[in-house]
């Protein structure tokens, strides 16, 4: 395994602990972080699971959407996206309010690791339930909401910024990567990612070598650079394309092959010394462990809807930091997307890059007052805003809202 170089940190040590703590008795630490008690606590009761069915032409945006709501009985709700954009091997958002209401109404908040825990021989043996992510997240919403605290204050705060990757599109023409490097350059971006193009569906690895020329080309030498090609290639391809990269002086080579090829990876991490990113088709926190062991990963990823939410995406984290490995949590989508795993980066004393999806502003969502941007040294900057962060503007919400069902 190729080493993070650094070393766990006093302040790391101390965030970690109170990660630790938060995870077994969220609540608690809630209370604490406000200075109160869990008594203290308004009633964090469940009594109504929602999800708004969201036509965003109405609030002046694209195309359809979904919200879920979880709602208390002093009238703090969390919310997450139920949008379909990831991959997951039992996903069916269509089904989360029916799993939901049964599985919530009449518990609490102060339940919270119980109602999305995989602990059970017969639940760890399928892979993370795809409903959880969303449930979890919304729960870590509502207490933050409830005690006026961003969640990565509730895990422990380990820092206050991060700094910040521009992550691309697919795009179709080699001009187009070089033409966006360039801008995100000017717009204070320190380091991007090509996701190269997918040719008639497909993909062409001496396409994507020209690609990775081009862009470091048009970037200069000391800018990062980073490739997915999101496990499309053989091993072969691979090799050839990772030695390029490194030739090129690139910083990370994401899932290069599929993720299940665990025979594969660990030969690609032996013989290249470009750093091999793995995890975000990893459907569970109970199976990075082998990956890990094998040493068939340099930099540890997840993605918090695939792994049961911020909860389960905390537990990877941790185990990453106690190997001595970098965690880089996958961030590509919406507005929800980039804030709850901006939670956990600023809760990680072991992760360095907060994933920018760009064109800044294609993450954007009508209903949601806040917008992630890049500042002009590079970082994405924490806000104070509780839960995870983000401010839903409930009236153009209740605009956008075709339907909602309870």
């Amino acid at each position: 395994m190729k080493p993070m170089g650094t070393r766990t940190s006093r302040r790391g040590f101390l965030a970690s602990s109170a990660t630790a703590a938060a995870l077994a008795n969220p609540v608690r630490a809630a209370a604490q972080a406000a200075g109160a008690s869990p008594r203290d606590l308004p009633d964090l009761t469940i009594r109504e699971v929602r999800v708004y069915h969201l036509d965003l032409a109405r609030a002046g945006g694209r195309g359809q959407s979904q919200l879920a709501g979880i709602l208390t009985a002093s009238g703090i709700e969390g919310n997450y996206t139920l949008e379909n954009r990831y991959w997951h091997p039992n996903w069916s958002n269509l089904g989360w309010l029916q799993y939901a209401k049964p599985a919530l109404i009449g518990k609490s908040v102060l339940d919270l690791p119980a109602l999305t825990s995989q602990w059970k021989p017969e639940l760890r043996r399928l892979g993370q339930l795809s409903y959880a992510s969303a449930i979890d997240n919304c729960l870590w919403d509502a207490l933050g909401k409830t005690v006026h605290l961003p969640v990565y204050r509730i895990l422990g705060a380990y820092c206050e910024k991060v700094k910040a990757y521009a992550s691309s599109q697919h795009h179709a023409r080699i001009e187009d990567f070089v033409s966006e490097v360039r801008q995100v350059k000017e717009q204070g971006f320190t380091a991007y990612k090509i996701h190269p193009p997918s040719p008639r569906g497909g993909h062409d690895y001496k396409l994507d070598i020209e690609v990775i020329k081009a862009v470091r080309e048009a970037a200069g030498a000391g800018f990062a650079l980073l490739h997915d090609p999101v496990g499309v290639y053989t091993r072969e391809e691979a090799f050839k394309v990772g030695r390029v990269l490194q030739d090129q002086d690139y910083i990370c080579f994401e899932d290069p092959i599929p993720t299940d090829d665990i025979d594969g990876l660990v030969q690609l991490n032996q013989g290249l010394e470009i750093p091999i990113h793995i995890g975000e088709f990893i459907f569970s926190p109970y199976n990075y462990a082998e990956y890990i062991r094998r040493g068939a990963m340099d930099v540890v990823r997840f993605i918090v809807d695939n792994v049961g939410g911020i909860t389960g995406g905390m537990k990877i984290a941790r185990l990453a930091e106690l190997f001595g490995m970098e965690c880089a949590p996958h961030n590509w989508g919406d507005g929800f997307d980039h804030a709850v795993h901006f939670q956990c980066e600023l809760a990680m004393p072991n992760n360095i890059w907060f994933e920018m999806t760009v064109p800044q502003g294609s993450s954007d969502r009508p209903f949601v007052k806040d917008r992630f941007r890049v500042a002009r040294d590079g970082y994405v900057y924490a806000g104070s805003k509780p839960g995870l962060g983000i401010e839903i503007d409930r009236a153009v919400l209740e605009n956008a809202t075709v339907k909602l069902e309870s």
